[in-house]
């Protein structure tokens, strides 16, 4: 079974050439594992063969060019990794030839055998039904028409019991060969389907990581842009509000530590518990509160009756409220900004309204935030909704779907 490993960095993709697939180190121990079976294989055929001489005087004696042969069908097989048509049409050559002149019957089959199955499972196949066929048809023209013009002197034809019993021995070698052909497909796929699914979890937890860093970040740096703003401006005329403007920054900021040391500690430490819970909607008075010591006056309205979030939910529809507050500071001519959470079955609704108008300040912006909030709602199969609003200013609205625990 070392066809498995050790094959070339050049082979087609699907097969143990594609280096995708192969295994680290498996070069080296192909190559070993090629020696070794060749080797076991030359001593099979070798002693067979002198065997099989003693049990049929009839033919040729086994002299130098018969050992020759046998030794040069078995070497052939060192590069089947390689070339592995080359070797089975190598083999079956050097094997008629063997048995054209006359020499004993015996495992000389084999190195044609582990040529036939290394060329199907490389994917070679028809290839390799073509010459394993041409092998018996020449075979058999051997044993059956051309014997009375072939040495020894006096041969007679072969029984067709004998060629049956080897083309079900070909049919059998080759049916092996296109069964472990076929597993070793289904082994390569399945192989591809899980590195392509470890791909897939390590990019959306990055994008997961940066949504979290995003919202963090652009929310307390906010704050504490316009904060430090304010603190200059007053710094000579009201030191008592410049020292207010240092306290809410020195607030924001530890905050935001506090909220990134979570994220990283999540990297450090995959599958822990986090130490401090996600924010929910619970904190949404703190968000105001911060809101508020950057000049922005919040109200929040509930409608419906509350029930549990699951903590995905609850930590989106936070992080979405978040955002549109952090737009409205960096980006609205507007003091004051209007949440709205509606609770119904199977939903919850969100909208945050602000009277503008828009300002040129970006404040430090990377323009991916409402990309973050449709794929924060995308993630959970809701949707997110920006523009100018119908009575001036601009609307955020979000969908988000209710599971059904939930609610219970």
């Amino acid at each position: 079974m070392d066809e498995l490993y050790g094959r070339r960095c050049d082979g087609p993709p699907g097969t143990a050439d594609d280096p995708s697939v192969r295994p680290p180190g498996g070069r080296r121990r192909g190559a070993r594992v090629r020696w070794l079976s060749t080797a076991v294989v030359t001593v099979c055929v070798l002693a067979g063969s002198g065997f099989a001489a003693a049990d049929q005087p009839e033919r040729r004696p086994l002299g130098i060019a018969g050992w020759a042969l046998l030794l040069a069908v078995c070497a052939l097989l060192l590069p089947r990794r390689r070339w592995p048509v080359a070797v089975l049409a190598g083999t079956s050559a050097v094997t008629l030839v063997y048995f054209a002149a006359g020499y004993p019957h015996g495992p000389v089959f084999i190195p044609v055998a582990v040529a036939a199955f290394t060329a199907v499972v490389a994917g070679h196949r028809r290839a390799a039904w073509w010459i394993v066929g041409g092998f018996w048809v020449c075979h058999v023209l051997l044993a059956h028409w051309l014997y009375r013009h072939l040495p020894p002197a006096g041969d007679r034809d072969a029984s067709w019991g004998q060629e049956l019993v080897i083309a079900a021995w070909v049919s059998a070698v080759l049916a092996g060969s296109e069964l472990v052909r076929v597993k070793r497909e289904i082994w390569v796929r399945q192989r591809r389907e899980r590195a392509a699914a470890a791909r897939r979890r390590a990019d959306e937890e990055r994008l997961r990581i940066a949504r979290e860093l995003h919202d963090v970040l652009a929310h307390s740096i906010s704050v504490i842009n316009v904060q430090a703003g304010v603190g200059l401006a007053l710094l000579d005329s009201d030191p008592e509000q410049a020292r207010t403007a240092l306290t809410t920054i020195k607030a924001a900021s530890k905050e935001a530590l506090g909220e990134v040391r979570q994220v990283l500690d999540s990297l450090r430490t995959p599958g822990d518990a986090p130490r401090a819970p996600a924010p929910g909607l619970d904190r949404l008075p703190e968000l105001a509160d911060q809101a508020a010591s950057a000049g922005l006056t919040v109200t929040v309205r509930t409608d419906g009756t509350p029930f549990p979030l699951s903590p995905g939910t609850d930590l989106a529809a936070f992080r979405v409220v978040q955002e549109a507050l952090t737009n409205v500071v960096r980006h609205s001519g507007s003091r004051t900004a209007r949440v709205r959470i509606a609770y119904g079955t199977g939903s919850l609704g969100l909208r945050v309204d602000d009277d503008g108008p828009a300002t040129r300040t970006e404040a430090g912006g990377s323009g991916n935030g409402l990309a973050g909030m449709r794929e924060r709602a995308a993630a959970l199969g809701g949707t997110i909704e920006a523009g100018p609003a119908p009575g001036g200013g601009f609307r955020v609205v979000a969908d988000l779907p209710v599971q059904p625990r939930e609610t219970m």
